[in-house]
This record gives C-alpha cells, sequence and structure tokens, in this order.
C-alpha cells in the first residue's frame, strides 16, 4: 500500500513514481525485468520478496504444501535479471523480511525467504533494524535506526550505521550532523546542552536539531567539516566555500 501525500511528505517524487501492484510473483519479477531492459527507469525496488507469491500457491487450496516454490521462481528470475542489470543504469532494490528457523538452538535462528539465490546474486545487502525509539517528552517522533552492511561486492563489507528516522518526514540529516559532530570533536555536548564554535545551539537534540534546520548555513559549516575531517572535503574547497559564506554575509 502506498499513500501518495505521505509519500511526497517524505521527499518521494510522486510525479515521477510508477506504481505496480501485480498478483503473482511471476507477474512481479516479469514487469520488473521489462521495466529494467526498457533502459527508463533509474531505480526499480520490489516491496517485498516475501510477498511475491507463485502462481501455483496462490491458485492452491489453503494448507497445500508448496515446498520450495518461491525460491524456485527467485532462482529462475535472477538468472534472467543478472544480465539484463547489468547492461542497463538501473538501480535494482529488493527489500525483504526476516524469518526464524524452527529448532535453531546454536548460530543465527534468522533466514529470509525466497531461498539463497537473491543473497548470491545481490551486490550490496543491507541489515536495517529499529534500535531506539526517539521521543519528545512521552510522544514516539521516531526511530534511531541502525544499518549493517553484510554483503558488499564495490566496497568493504560489515560497517555499521546509526541515523534516525522521523515520521512523516523520513531520514533527519541535521540528526545525522549532530551525531557525526559530537563523534569527531565538532560538536560538544555538556549535559544536555549542544555547541557548536563554543556557541549554545540548543538544549535536547531535537532543539539543536531545530536550530539546524533553522540555520542552513551552520548546517553547512559542521558538514564541511566532518567532510573535511573524513577525507572527503578538500582543504581548499572548504576555504573557498568558507570565503563565499563571509561575503553573503
Amino acid at each position: 500500500a502506498l499513500d501518495p501525500i505521505y509519500a511526497r511528505n517524505l521527499g518521494v517524487n510522486t510525479d515521477e513514481l510508477l506504481l505496480s501492484q501485480p498478483d503473482t510473483g511471476e507477474q512481479a519479477l516479469e514487469i520488473a525485468e521489462m521495466l529494467i531492459r526498457s533502459g527508463a527507469l533509474d531505480v526499480l525496488v520490489i516491496d517485498t520478496v516475501a510477498s511475491l507469491v507463485p502462481r501455483a500457491e496462490l491458485e492452491g487450496q489453503m494448507g497445500d504444501s508448496h515446498m520450495g516454490l518461491q525460491a524456485r521462481l527467485m532462482s529462475q528470475a535472477l538468472r534472467k535479471l543478472a544480465g539484463t542489470i547489468s547492461k542497463s543504469n538501473t538501480c535494482a532494490i529488493f527489500i525483504n523480511q526476516v524469518r526464524e528457523k524452527i529448532g535453531i538452538i546454536f548460530g543465527n535462528p534468522e533466514t529470509t525467504p525466497g531461498g539463497r539465490a537473491l543473497k548470491f546474486y545481490s551486490t550490496v545487502r543491507m541489515r536495517i533494524s529499529r534500535s531506539t525509539n526517539i521521543k519528545v517528552g512521552t510522544d514516539i517522533i521516531g526511530s534511531k535506526v541502525r544499518v549493517r552492511i553484510v554483503k558488499n561486492k564495490v566496497a568493504p563489507p560489515f560497517r555499521k550505521v546509526e541515523f534516525d528516522i522521523l515520521y512523516g518526514k523520513g531520514i533527519s540529516k541535521e540528526g545525522s550532523l549532530i551525531d557525526l559532530g559530537i563523534e569527531k570533536g565538532i560538536i560538544s555536548k555538556s549535559g544536555t546542552w549542544y555547541s557548536f564554535d563554543e556557541e549554545q545551539i540548543g538544549q535536547g537534540k531535537e532543539n539543536a536539531r531545530q536550530f539546524l534546520l533553522d540555520n542552513p548555513k551552520i548546517a553547512k559549516e559542521i558538514e564541511n567539516r566532518i567532510r573535511e575531517k573524513e577525507g572527503l572535503l578538500k582543504k581548499k574547497e572548504a576555504d573557498k566555500e568558507k570565503e563565499e559564506k563571509e561575503k553573503e554575509e
């Protein structure tokens, strides 16, 4: 289900969004192949692999055994999609769900539906989980989300990151700037107060977040310093941006 109004609030450009809700897994994957082959899309998302129901299962009776049907469907589809994706500039994102194996005492009992083919064919695999709730008083306004890279063919794997998702707004860039700023020593925290360049920017993270929203130039300065410390922004570029900022003022 997709609410266009809510999606727009989260930053989705619904004017360029194509939405398809096919009945069977076969239909969904055939549509995906056709769209990727056309080269008309930048990003294709299948949400979710667990809900790709094979036609035989849909037409069968409740209680019928359909062991391996979904895994076989995914294996066949990915063999076709792999070549098509490599020739196009389309990024294919498969969202999946977590299940638990029954009777597992040792090791990780978690698994994902759809067999192993998707794990083998994927270039990057991320495990996304909710860490804690973000509260203002007693109201829950969002969640802190943890992402772990479990497979990566294009960069080192097993890296972790945390960020804030605010309900109705999406990923909070300002929240990430505050967290990284503290980690890199750019923002200081004393008790509940946050400070930047010895100037207090808010008491409590939500007030500091709002301050950065209201003062985009300061937020940009914090971002540049973080990038510079990480080697993502050369000092000359940082100095140039600083000069431009001073001229504007």
